[in-house]
């Protein structure tokens, strides 16, 4: 998940130094929903894996 926002970050600023503001406005608001995600998914994961290790 991580890739894919990097590589839609990337996508973003090459087409933002070129010119295409729509295609970088649009890459941009990709990587950052996917960042969300991956930062969501991380985080339950970790409380998940907390969790398990306190149990008896």
């Amino acid at each position: 998940m991580l890739h894919w926002t990097i590589t839609f970050l990337i996508l973003a600023l090459i087409a933002g130094l070129l010119g295409f503001t729509g295609l970088a406005g649009a890459a941009a608001s990709i990587a950052q929903v996917l960042f969300v995600v991956f930062l969501v998914l991380l985080v339950v994961s970790f409380l998940s894996k907390g969790l398990k290790g306190k149990t008896h």
